[in-house]
């Protein structure tokens, strides 16, 4: 089964097997990409509510992955459905590549080529320079900000 991205609508994809999404991606979607979401779903496209525990299971690794803030709430909500039906999410989306990897979800880029590897992102204080492995809104130093950065041995 193939879990679609909003990717999958503005892309045109396609193909002859079941499909599913989250009604979130409707929502991100406009124009032609709108009517293709609704002319899939006329055809027998699953919409899935993913549980609440799988959705916190999934917010665990993308912290784990540092790609939480990467990740909207409907990119969380669309891992969790491809994590309960055991499917393969179908995105464009680079940080939900790395958390789906994280978690041996399959996934299908389409328009990109998709990640090469996985990573686990480190965080750098904007003002001392020191990494840290968890991400917060300040440093615990020097309360400046910190932001996400590739890791040295990456």
């Amino acid at each position: 089964m193939y879990i679609l991205d909003a990717s999958a609508f503005i892309h045109e994809f396609h193909v002859n097997e079941p499909t599913a999404t989250i009604p979130g991606v409707r929502e991100e979607l406009e124009d032609e990409a709108a009517y293709r979401f609704d002319a899939q779903e006329g055809a027998g496209m699953r919409i899935h509510i993913p549980d609440p525990e799988t959705i916190d299971r999934i917010r665990r690794a993308a912290r784990e992955q540092g790609d939480h803030d990467e990740l909207s709430e409907t990119d969380i909500r669309l891992l969790a459905t491809a994590f309960e039906l055991d499917g393969t999410i179908v995105t464009d989306d680079y940080a939900m590549q790395n958390t789906a990897s994280a978690l041996d979800i399959p996934v299908r880029a389409i328009a990109q080529e998709g990640i090469e590897e996985e990573r686990v992102w480190v965080f750098q204080c904007s003002g001392c320079g020191r990494e840290f492995d968890e991400d917060e809104e300040r440093c615990p130093i020097c309360g400046s900000q910190l932001t996400r950065k590739r890791p040295q041995n990456a």
